[in-house]
């Protein structure tokens, strides 16, 4: 079965004609066809989040989890295989177990700057505490053992942010881990000894640089019983900032607002004006910032901005007024970004868009069984090579969770 993809070759020549809106010809690359790139049998996904990098600088391997769970949350109980996948034979090359991962998140697999070939860090659970873990992929040697699970990584690789995963996990299972690896501190609404740390990766020392009693004033109040959590944190581009959401629960509603901070902690504030909330992200530069928020209080959209500014702009003029996960390109010239399953066809969308005009071109669509939801559910979760010649994404069109590839022709 072949997923239902929109590619189409007079889509390609539409869209490389000028655009009605700048004057400017537009010339989307030439996607191939998706491949697959893990084999059957087993459950497949990107060991990282969305918008993080999976490849290895040279680009032949990629982090990938293989798991035999389907259809349930797992829990410590549950180890997952992290491992490369050979891209020039599609080999699934064995690296190691992790039992602190997620079908969202995977184990938080990075490659590290300091040396982008060779070593990662993931998170693991041992000894009952969640610990993060670098390693050369080729010796498979692990270099050095961290007492911090990591959520996002510098990108000169030296740094990373740390946060509660058992708090997470009391307040969004399918982003935190079981084993309650860290003190969730479940009583304390705002704890003053808690929050978002900076972890030294060379020294394994851990700063923290924003507290949840830091942000009670930014935040709505919350109710008896509700505790504000962290979540989806990433370093600018250059990491001298960082931007997080901070959350809570009224009912059945989330609440969210999004935060930045300076990388030493100074400079904290707000990215919106009140209920504008904020879902996914991802840093143009080391100043703008894309977040899918409700613009105005109103309509979900990709919105960018500069910190610290309020020139909002709703990006796709009007195509992408939803809450998809928008990532850049490593050349800053293209967004891809997708859709929840939608419909009676549950399609997953995913999108290419120019930045200079904002001209959108589809990419695929993918049938997501209804078997995938809540917890296990796949989201596309897409994903750019380091040379931004490469998507990745995960799907389940085809009744199991696959890692998949569409090379882009410049």
């Amino acid at each position: 079965m072949k997923p239902r993809i929109l590619i189409l070759l007079g889509l390609i020549i539409i869209w490389s004609c000028t655009d009605q809106n700048s004057g400017i010809t537009v010339v989307f690359p030439k996607p191939d066809e998706p491949v697959q790139i893990t084999k059957d049998g087993k459950e497949h996904l990107f060991a990282s989040y969305y918008g993080i990098n999976s490849w290895s600088s040279d680009q032949r391997y990629v982090t990938v989890l293989e798991t035999d769970i389907k259809y349930r949350l797992p829990d410590e109980n549950d180890p997952a295989t992290l491992g490369l996948v050979d891209l020039e034979t599609n080999e699934f090359i064995p690296l190691t177990e992790t039992r602190a991962w997620n079908f969202q998140q995977g184990c938080m697999a990075h490659w590290l700057a300091t040396s982008p070939d060779s070593l990662i860090i993931y998170n693991d659970f041992r000894d009952g505490t969640y610990v993060s873990v670098i390693m050369n992929v080729h010796t498979k040697k692990e270099i050095k053992t961290l007492p911090y699970p990591v959520s996002a990584v510098s990108p000169n690789g030296k740094e990373a942010v740390s946060i509660n995963f058992s708090r997470l996990r009391l307040t969004r299972p399918d982003y935190g881990y079981g084993g309650n690896g860290q003190d969730p501190r479940a009583d304390i609404q705002f704890p003053a000894d808690d929050g978002l740390f900076l972890v030294d990766l060379e020294t394994g020392s851990a700063k923290l640089i924003v507290s949840y009693e830091q942000v009670k004033d930014l935040v709505p109040s919350l109710s008896e019983g509700n505790i504000e959590w962290f979540n989806h944190t990433l370093f600018s581009r250059k990491g001298s900032k960082i931007f997080w959401l901070s959350r809570q629960t009224e009912g059945r509603s989330r609440i969210t607002t999004s935060l930045t901070v300076n990388r030493d902690g100074t400079n904290l504030q707000r990215c919106f004006p009140d209920n504008w909330a904020g879902s996914h992200f991802d840093w143009l530069n080391d100043d703008q910032l894309m977040v899918t928020a409700a613009y105005d209080g109103k309509q979900y959209a990709h919105v960018l901005f500069t910190i610290g500014k309020q020139d909002y702009k709703r990006l796709g003029f009007g195509l992408l007024d939803y809450d998809g996960h928008g990532t850049f390109s490593p050349d800053e010239k293209w967004m891809v970004t997708d859709t929840y399953p939608s419909g009676g066809l549950r399609e997953q969308k995913i999108y290419l868009m120019d930045m200079e005009t904002e001209a959108v071109l589809p990419l695929g669509r993918y049938v997501q069984p209804p078997e995938f939801t809540g917890f296990w559910r796949c989201d596309i979760h897409c994903r750019w090579s380091p040379k931004g010649d490469m998507i990745g994404f995960n799907s389940t069109y085809t009744g199991s969770r696959q890692a998949y590839i569409i090379k882009l022709n410049y």
